[in-house]
């Protein structure tokens, strides 16, 4: 694991991009109480990716046929969740 200060990420980002890529564990230090983590990101990471964006359209699909169950309660929770 590197940790580095934001000054020298600035200098050399190429370098540590390429670390980063290589599966180095890049933090960068900001100030005293401040740090970030440098991580490759790939499809899966972003949220709204084509399946999910597909699962949402299905959903919204499905209230709209009337094919959902309003919860309003802990107990009505329980039971769809079958606890």
């Amino acid at each position: 694991m590197l940790i580095i200060s934001s000054r020298e990420f600035r200098q050399n980002q190429r370098l540590y991009f390429e670390k980063a890529d290589q599966g180095e564990q890049i933090i960068v230090q900001r100030g005293k109480d401040k740090a970030y983590a440098l991580t490759p990101v790939d499809e899966d990471d972003v949220y709204f990716n084509t399946e999910m964006l597909e699962k949402l359209k299905q959903s919204i699909e499905q209230v709209r046929q009337g094919k959902s169950k309003k919860v309003s309660t802990s107990d009505e929770i329980h039971e769809l969740l079958g606890l």
